[in-house]
């Protein structure tokens, strides 16, 4: 079995990739099979290209939205499940800073076509990956305040 951030960096590369590292090969060819599904169907791949290239306008004209906002909860899940079972998350909301994160990054593909910040349309990739921030931050937040209360719930 990997160690924890050698499963977790294999799935940021390529979802499954993790889950074949933990010797878990069904689950590793569903999320594997799950990400060309998505990728192929909602462009991404394209939209990466453009996105690179500065073409933002263009990247939006070829992103299928409808497909696109299953890859965070996809990636984001993949990282989690890797990272778990390689023996990480033994704490019960260990998992909070991904579902935070796989929801932030769902909120900025929603508005990746629209919102601007300082001006700039930053489009489907760049918007959704700032969003990972605020999202694992929000994440690592919840699960602070959930400790402290269930800490001092107990203590009484």
């Amino acid at each position: 079995m990997a160690n924890q951030k050698e499963a977790l960096l294999w799935s940021v590369a390529l979802p499954g990739f993790g889950q074949f590292l933990n010797g878990k090969l069904i689950k590793g060819s569903v999320l594997l099979v799950l990400e060309f599904l998505v990728n192929i169907q909602s462009n991404f791949n394209e939209v990466i290209i453009s996105s690179f290239q500065g073409q933002i306008k263009e990247a939006i004209t070829q992103t299928d939205y409808q497909w696109l906002m299953f890859y965070p909860c996809l990636y984001f899940f993949a990282m989690w499940d890797a990272f778990k079972d390689a023996g990480g998350g033994k704490d019960r909301f260990s998992f909070l800073p991904f579902v935070f994160a796989a929801y932030v990054v769902t909120v900025g593909c929603i508005y990746s076509s629209k919102f601007q910040l300082f001006g700039l349309l930053l489009g489907p990739v760049w918007l959704p990956m700032l969003c990972v921030i605020p999202g694992l931050a929000l994440g690592i937040i919840l699960r602070v305040i959930i400790r402290k209360v269930i800490r001092e719930t107990a203590g009484q």
